[in-house]
């Protein structure tokens, strides 16, 4: 596709990001539908299929023998629109967070800012880089979404939770984009005794809940340690939690029924 394109130059496309480890395709159908419906959102049209694009992704793995060497990377698809739609699928090499997130929590800071289309992952990201960016350089694990009513939302690339007792609470799912590892959290959350409710969280009101995390495709859990200059515990249900997801991960082989 050439630059000049001015669907490509002006970001009208959506994509998605899904990981491959020890050769297990982790949630393919559930990546690929997300990335169908937020090209139905924006009005992308295209003539590929939920089928087909998951056997370009399954052909890719093939070739590059990831799955009959156990191999790992991450996979990108970008789906550009326009009157030649262009689906492209990339692998990647694969990124692991660093172990100390997870024991000791990540830290975060908050930007004010609320995506146009919350329910669609499309390639209007430059908010969300410079944010990332911002983030980066004052050496925190993302940034953190904050609504002009001053409630938190999400991070620039992850979903946000607040725990209390056994009880995650989550911003409501229409301001946000409700991402794949936050659909097998909130499951194996209910599975072990966790209730998830929606709820606007004040920024304001962080100090009333036990601690918080993100979600991520290629991070999983990471707990937060840190927003601003308010610092979190991580209380011991958050880490059943986090013991739990990783068990489901083993569990699963890639597969995930709602």
């Amino acid at each position: 596709m050439p630059l000049s394109n001015i669907e490509y130059s002006y970001g009208f496309g959506v994509y998605e990001t899904l990981r491959i480890r020890n050769g297990i395709i982790y949630f393919v159908d559930q990546h690929v539908a997300r990335l169908e419906k937020s090209a139905e959102i924006i009005g992308l049209t295209h003539p590929y299929t939920k089928q087909q694009i998951i056997q370009y992704i399954r052909e890719l793995a093939d070739a590059l023998k990831l799955v009959e060497e156990q191999g790992s990377c991450n996979i990108k698809i970008l789906l550009i629109g326009g009157r030649e739609p262009q689906l492209f699928i990339m692998a990647l090499a694969p990124l692991f967070t660093d172990r100390k997130l997870y024991t000791q929590g990540a830290k975060t800071i908050t930007v004010q800012y609320e995506r146009i289309f919350p329910h669609a992952k499309t390639l209007n990201m430059l908010s969300s880089y410079l944010a990332f960016k911002k983030a980066q350089d004052e050496e925190c694990f993302d940034g953190l979404f904050i609504s002009k009513e001053g409630t938190i939302l999400e991070g620039t690339r992850s979903n946000f939770f607040a725990i209390k007792g056994r009880t995650l609470v989550m911003p409501p799912k229409e301001q946000v984009l409700e991402g794949v590892t936050l659909q097998t959290v909130i499951a194996v959350a209910k599975k072990i005794g966790f209730t998830v409710e929606e709820s606007n969280i004040p920024l304001a009101d962080i100090a009333q809940y036990d601690g918080a995390f993100f979600t991520t495709t290629i991070s999983k859990i990471v707990p937060i340690s840190q927003i601003d200059d308010y610092v979190l515990e991580i209380p011991e249900t958050l880490r059943e939690l986090m013991a739990a997801y990783d068990a489901f991960l083993k569990e699963s082989q890639g597969i995930f029924t709602a």
